[in-house]
This record gives C-alpha cells, structure tokens and sequence, in this order.
C-alpha cells in the first residue's frame, strides 16, 4: 500500500507487528498472504532493520538484497499490507481480539511527492554522522536512509529541520516535496492481536574499559565491520583500518567482547562466533596474503554450521587462539594494537600485534531498554517470555539471540500465534 500516511485518524487491522526488521516484515507478509489485514510499524525512516545493514547472510554469504528485494515486492504488492514509519506505540488498550492502539507519526519533512532524485542533498550544507555506517562516514541532514529503503524517499534529521540552511534543499526540489512545518500526528489504530519484533542492538563497547573501543582508532566493532566490508557501505567494500585507510595484513577478532561476563553482558548470543569466521571470509577474499586471528573461550558453531567452523580450521592463514583478550594496548607511531590473552589450555600469556581489531559485542533486546506494553513478561536479560496470555506476542530477537533463518522461522510461528489470539473473539 502506497499510502504511509494515513489520512484518517482511526484504522484498522487483524494484526499490528511493531517493528520493520526481518522478523516484524516476515510476519507482516505471513499475515497478509493468509487474507489477513496487517499494520506495519517502524520507528526509524525505513523498513529493513539490522539485517539490511550486512554485508552477507550467513552461513550462504549471499548479500541482503537476495531475501530483501523479494520482502520488499511481496509488501509493495500485496494490498492487506499497510505500512507506518517514523512510527511510535505510545499506549495500547483492551485485550485478545479487542486492542486500542495510540501511535504517533513523527514528521518525515518530506512528502509524497519525493522523486528520490537526490538534488536537495547535493546542495544541503550541514553533514550529520551517518548512523546506518554506525558513524564511520558522514552523510547530509537530509538523506535517503539506503539504497533498499522503503519508502524510497528522502527524510530530514529532525534535529536540523529547524535550521536555517535546509532552505537551500527547500528551494532545490523541483517537485515542492519538502516541508519544513510537517508537524507529528496521534492516530489509532483497532487490532485483534500485537506482534513485537523490535529487534535488538550492538552491546555498547565503551563500557567495556580494558578493549579500547572510543580510544583506539582500529579497534572497531562487528557490526562496523559489516558495514566496512559492504559494497555499499563507507569504503565501497575495502577492509580498510579507520585511522588511515591501510588495507590489513593482519587483523584480530576477539570473541565475547562483553559477553558472558556478569559486569556487562551475562549470556551468549550465540552468533558471534560463527558471524566472526564469516567476517574473517571477507579479509581473506580482498587481502589473500592476510592473516586472521580470531581469540575465544570456546568456538560455539551449532548443528550443521560445524562444518563451516572446520572449513576455517583448514585455513592455513586463519589462527584460533584459545583464551578471552583481557587488554587492548594500541603501539605509538604505527597504531597497530597488541592484543593479551591468556591461553586457558597452556596457561601462557598471548600478546599479538595486529592492524586492527574487531570487537565480538552480543546482541541486546531492544525491549531491555523500552519494555513492551500490557504487563508482558521480560526475563532477566530483557527478552520476552513467550507465552504471555495478555501481553504482547513476541517475534525474533525480541524473545532470545537468534542469526536471520531461524528469525524468520520464529516470525512465522508467531503469525500463527497472533491469529488464533484475534480468533478468539
């Protein structure tokens, strides 16, 4: 449905899936192609989530757009479909079969009459850290949020939309689709059952002292590392270091930054270790000299995804280190850095020089820092508890850590849960 601003004030669906990542669009699509009516709710420019942001799926290594594009059509096509971004839940009502919903749209200070063409960013003066390259690049305070975003159409940084110097992009556009006086809107929305898939975000690596995320210019994240290897991402898809674009010769991963530690993260999130072998993948195709050394606790590759594990260990350039890196130290002059570790096996002391390091940081549920409506129970760590009679039905990484095929497994269960809960009544 092409309309993401609904003119009414009152609309209504089977099902409301909060959340516009692979879970939240998965369920969307399950929903409509059984006959059902479905809302579609973002709180960011653009649908698309953190999967939109990799580089590779794993363990296929195919790029985003394979699975996507295919979403995308199916959203676009399918009239039952009703999609809202810049979008916020901010109280829900009623129960099973009856819920009351009060969302507000906030201004996207572009409307429908964008054409995407890209001329008001060329004359826009004021640059912003670009937050989909996880502030490695900059980009304009008016921007599209990425090559696969729907809507296709460009949005305003709310925190420049007042300033003087967007009139530039105003009187730029040829189509008058810019509107700085766009002003935020309240409508409900009547659905039987609610889906919560908002996902999760990167544990924040500042907070874990000793490893020098903030300090050292080459010490990145995984996530980063995504966006670095990407074609569309902020060095066109070189691995480079950021402090002076030097392509690696060697480069460490260190596995459970913050993770299974009680002073920051307490449990895995089960991914890592395997997204690490399939980053290491993307230095050894660019960088075939390159030499990878990956340290860890112990190397979690469930079921069949062994065997990818084993592939690496043939790899005569890639070196596992068993022992947690306690310290990150960075050389002066060069800016490699110096990863110890202690080798739980020997009991020796590791200290290794690499050009850049990358940062294994877990997953965090979303839902641990903005807690679903309705009562619905979280666990320890912020994930939903499944099962809730009365609360919201959880989706993906909101109920526990999860790589993209089992997410959209999940997502499929619960379209199934939230339609026999609206059935109900």
């Amino acid at each position: 449905m092409a309309e993401f601003e609904p003119r009414e004030n009152q609309i209504t669906a089977d099902t409301l899936v909060v959340g516009g990542g692979i879970a939240g669009m998965t369920t969307a699509i399950e929903t409509a192609e059984v006959g059902k009516h479905v809302i579609l709710l973002e709180k960011t420019p653009s649908l698309g989530g953190r999967v939109v942001a990799s580089n590779q799926y794993f363990p296929k290594l195919c790029p985003p757009t394979c699975g996507m594009e295919i979403n995308l059509k199916r959203i676009r096509i399918n009239p039952r479909v009703r999609v809202l971004t810049l979008a916020d839940v901010e109280k829900i009502t009623g129960g099973p079969g009856e819920y009351d919903v009060q969302i507000t749209l906030n201004p996207r200070y572009v409307n429908e009459r964008c054409t995407a063409c890209g001329e008001c960013a060329r004359v826009c003066e004021i640059e912003r850290d670009n937050d989909f390259n996880y502030g490695l690049d900059k980009n304009k305070a008016i921007y599209l949020p990425h090559l696969m975003a729907y809507p296709f159409r460009y949005v305003i940084d709310p925190a420049f939309a007042g300033d003087a110097r967007m009139k530039k992009c105003v009187e730029a556009c040829a189509y008058d689709a810019i509107d700085l006086g766009m002003q935020a809107k309240t409508i409900t929305a009547k659905v039987k059952a609610i889906v919560w898939a908002t996902g999760w975000r990167p544990y924040d690596a500042t907070k874990i002292d000793n490893l020098g995320f903030g300090k050292y210019d080459n010490v990145i994240t995984n996530v980063m590392m995504e966006r670095l290897a990407a074609e569309n991402g902020p060095t066109q898809g070189k691995v480079v270091r950021p402090s002076d674009q030097k392509e690696i010769a060697k480069i460490g991963f260190v596995q459970c930054a913050g993770s299974r530690d009680e002073n920051h993260l307490p449990y895995c999130s089960a991914v890592c270790c395997l997204a690490s072998m399939k980053q290491a993948t993307y230095v050894r195709e660019r960088y075939p000299g390159a030499e990878i050394h990956m340290f860890y606790i112990d190397v979690r590759s469930p079921g069949r995804l062994e065997d990818f594990y084993v592939k690496q260990q043939g790899d005569a350039k890639f070196f596992f280190h068993r022992g947690k890196v306690a310290k990150i130290t960075e050389v002066a002059g060069s800016k490699n850095l110096i990863l110890e570790a202690e080798n739980t096996l020997t009991g020796e002391i590791t200290k290794m020089e690499v050009d850049m390091a990358v940062l294994a940081v877990g997953m965090v549920p979303n839902t641990a820092d903005a807690p679903p409506p309705l009562e619905t129970p979280l666990d320890d760590f912020g994930f939903i508890v499944p099962g809730s009679e009365n609360g919201v039905i959880g989706a993906g990484t909101a109920i526990r850590p999860l790589d993209v095929s089992a997410t959209v497994q999940d997502a499929t269960g619960a379209t199934l849960r939230a339609l026999n809960l609206g059935n109900r009544r």
